[in-house]
């Protein structure tokens, strides 16, 4: 019994040894902080803002065509806000509504360098109007933020980059490295003829890029447990996306007289079935470079758990949301009360964890739910992008640029769940990474696509910043 006993001892002695060792020896990853300029800012760029807001570019689906009339409108706003860019930089216009700026380089050797955005914004849902601060279109001014549709997403971005590009232009600024400028229309039903267009026009044009930016990334504040200063997140990936229609036929009948097997009721155990047996958590790159980056800045018993996932990774990966994901969204069937419906629809998003695709997600479907229901891929549908490094030196000066302009903030690479045209664009960019200092707290997630949008006055002039400096530092 005692040999038992010091054999326990010992393998608990053991097991603490290698949690301590591996805890003490995961150490920061942060590069040093060397401090950018701080820009003198006009406060004339709330007002151009506010005026980009009041042109309602709105996606509502793929089977609603673009409002010319907003478009076009916006078009010539941009033309008459910033004379300089227009006069110095080449435009072409991709499906008659996306834009891609061309800013030529003096040295033809070096790789271009793409800076993303969208025109277009998710519409508002009419009952939700009276619970916004004002009106979404108003591009209201307060003391502290601009409001509406499109400040967070993403005619910040969008108009943030044009303002640095003419802070540029009026200090006789010239890049050594072209830089592109691209905007699609239709970022918000899948970008198919904005983004995806301007890749391919972009590859038929011979251009390989050195690195490409994007929406996607923000810097948090207060969202991460243990962590009090801001995290910046740089996003290497996106998950894939693919909507499932489910689809129940029966003769129907009488509600006196119902079937064992109800039309509504075998589509419900579908929806159930896949919400019980959903596909499994797994770590997968880049989310192992983010325990990396992270885990060093955790308070002591966290970082032990990020230091030896091997051993408690359940809970991490359950956090960081590693799995793909199942969510149904629309249902439909039945016209009367007392009828029993011969046809019952429903819809599941799911959210695709690299190393799985839409086919390997469709098979799961197949092989948890009955027979009864029919799966069909519906709509737009994209397999997880694939990732970009973090030894690069894009990544490196993007890192360095962020740490430039926010000293406090720890900087982490990781994966966005939700879809951006960025996904177009490995196949002409070296790099592609999803990231503009878009600051985040509790109450700015419902934001988004939501109620109230809107966007901090410095948090705006951080965006022009950063811009700037990235610009310059990719030269």
């Amino acid at each position: 019994m005692r040999k038992i006993f010091l054999g326990l001892l010992a393998a608990v002695i053991l097991l603490l040894a290698v949690l301590l060792f591996n805890t003490l020896r995961m150490t920061s990853k942060q590069v040093e902080a060397e401090p950018l300029e701080k820009l003198s800012i006009s406060d004339q760029v709330y007002e151009n803002l506010s005026k980009a807001i009041q042109f309602k570019t709105i996606s509502f689906n793929e089977n609603t065509p673009p409002d010319s009339a907003e478009f076009l409108g916006f078009h010539q706003f941009l033309e008459e806000t910033f004379p300089l860019t227009h006069a110095n930089l080449s435009l072409e216009k991709i499906s008659d509504y996306t834009l891609l700026y061309k800013w030529e380089g003096s040295d033809p050797e070096k790789k271009p360098l793409i800076l993303m955005s969208h025109q277009d914004v998710v519409p508002v849902d009419e009952p939700t109007i009276k619970d916004w601060e004002a009106p979404p279109f108003s591009g209201q001014i307060t003391d502290t933020h601009i409001i509406g549709r499109g400040t967070m997403d993403d005619k910040g971005t969008l108009l943030g980059v044009l303002e640095a590009v003419e802070m540029l232009l009026a200090e006789s600024y010239q890049p050594s490295r072209t830089l592109y400028i691209a905007s699609g229309h239709d970022e918000e039903i899948g970008g198919k003829n904005g983004a995806a267009k301007v890749a391919e026009y972009l590859k038929s044009q011979g251009v390989q890029a050195a690195m490409t930016i994007d929406e996607g990334g923000f810097i948090t504040e207060g969202l991460i447990a243990g962590i009090d200063h801001p995290v910046a997140i740089i996003n290497l990936s996106e998950k894939g996306y693919a909507t499932f229609k489910l689809t129940v036929e029966t003769s129907g009948g009488h509600s006196s007289a119902p079937p064992r097997e109800n039309t509504i009721g075998i589509l419900a155990q579908a929806i159930v079935d896949l919400e019980n047996n959903q596909l499994p958590y797994k770590m997968v790159t880049p989310l192992d470079y983010q325990i990396e980056y992270l885990g060093p800045e955790l308070p002591f018993f966290l970082r032990m758990a990020f230091a030896n996932t091997w051993l408690l990774k359940g809970p991490i990966l359950e956090g960081l949301n590693a799995h793909t994901t199942t969510a149904p969204t629309i249902i439909s069937g039945g016209v009367k009360d007392n009828v029993i419906p011969t046809l019952a629809e429903a819809r599941v998003n799911f959210r695709i964890l690299p190393g799985e695709n839409i086919e390997s997600v469709k098979a799961h479907i197949e092989n948890t739910i009955s027979d009864l229901v029919k799966v069909e891929l519906e709509g737009f549908a994209t397999n997880p992008s694939p990732v970009s490094g973090i030894d690069s030196e894009e990544y490196k000066t993007l890192e360095k640029t962020i740490r430039g302009m926010f000293p406090e903030s720890i900087v982490v690479p990781s994966m966005i769940g939700g879809g951006t045209d960025a996904r177009y664009f490995y196949e002409i960019s070296d790099e592609v990474y999803r990231f503009y200092p878009l600051r985040m707290d509790s109450t700015s997630l419902s934001r988004f696509h939501g109620i109230d949008e809107k966007i901090g006055k410095e948090n705006y002039k951080e965006i022009i910043s950063f811009s700037y400096h990235l610009i310059q530092a990719m030269q």
